[in-house]
């Protein structure tokens, strides 16, 4: 007697559409191709996150980001990839790109600037033009937040003596500045290689690669917590519960569709009479 799978068949139906997806990436040459780019540029910027400034303490810096009361300083160490934090040639990360990509979105709705709204209906020169701009507009971003990042790491902390940059001369700081801006520009080139020769959404990749980093360390402490009783066994529970449900929200959300039918007319084909088929958009 065949024994019966203990899964639903729609679990049934999508586990295997997941296994015959990754099994497609070593099938179909070009995807292959794809998937192997984008994880060697995945590969390339957690190298560069790993490399220090001139001169940098990481050490100094630690109090700050591993205090749970961190506020935007942590929210913006998530999204560079700990970059911040470890004082990083690519320590801006990607933000001074969004930021840019906002702002231009902005501007565009809200016919702030004609002119732009003119270049946006060019079709696809106009959206070449309007992506150089934003590039343009990083630059400058980057330049700005590079200037306040540095002013910052050359003064001591709030409570102690240290200085991340333990050399804090002129033409240091404009190295800094300049290593900052330079490394922003190159996350933003990494993320649009990946949109362009890998499997796309560069910059949403490269901002997911980031956050991924910190599970470890975030399921690590969350671990430490419930063993040394800090976090009670029924919130812990409460909070595995949150992410389980807010996971399966996000997915069934991002899977919703809603299903237009379509009823094709009957046709005639030579001598025969085709019934009309019903389908349904999209």
């Amino acid at each position: 007697m065949r024994a019966r799978s203990r899964l639903p068949k729609p679990s049934r139906r999508l586990v295997e559409s997941m296994f015959n997806s990754i099994g497609n990436i070593f099938r179909i040459e070009e995807l292959k191709r794809k998937v192997l780019f984008t994880l060697a540029i995945l590969a390339a910027y957690r190298i560069g996150i790993a490399i220090p400034l001139p001169g940098a303490n990481p050490n100094a810096l630690k109090a700050i980001f591993n205090n749970p009361n961190a506020g935007m300083l942590g929210f913006l160490d998530i999204f560079s990839g700990g970059a911040m934090s470890k004082m990083s040639i690519f320590a801006l990360g990607i933000m001074p790109y969004i930021n840019a990509s906002i702002i231009m979105s902005v501007v565009q709705g809200a016919k702030i600037i004609p002119q732009l709204e003119m270049i946006a209906k060019e079709g696809e020169s106009g959206r070449k033009k309007i992506t150089r701009i934003t590039r343009y507009f990083t630059l400058a971003l980057a330049t700005v937040q590079a200037i306040g990042l540095t002013t910052f790491a050359s003064n001591p902390l709030p409570g102690t003596t240290e200085v991340p940059l333990a050399m804090t001369t002129p033409m240091h700081m404009a190295l800094i500045v300049v290593t900052l801006v330079t490394g922003t520009m190159f996350v933003m080139w990494l993320g649009e290689q990946i949109t362009e020769m890998g499997i796309g959404n560069g910059i949403s990749l490269l901002i997911f690669a980031g956050i991924v980093d910190g599970f470890w360390a975030s399921g690590f402490n969350f671990w430490r917590f419930v063993n040394t009783e800090e976090i009670g066994g029924l919130q812990a529970a409460g909070i595995v519960l949150i992410l389980a449900a807010s996971t399966i929200g996000v997915v069934w959300l991002e899977t919703a569709q809603r299903r237009i039918p379509v009823q094709y007319a009957k046709r005639q084909v030579g001598r025969r009479m085709m019934g009309g088929a019903t389908t349904f958009l999209p």
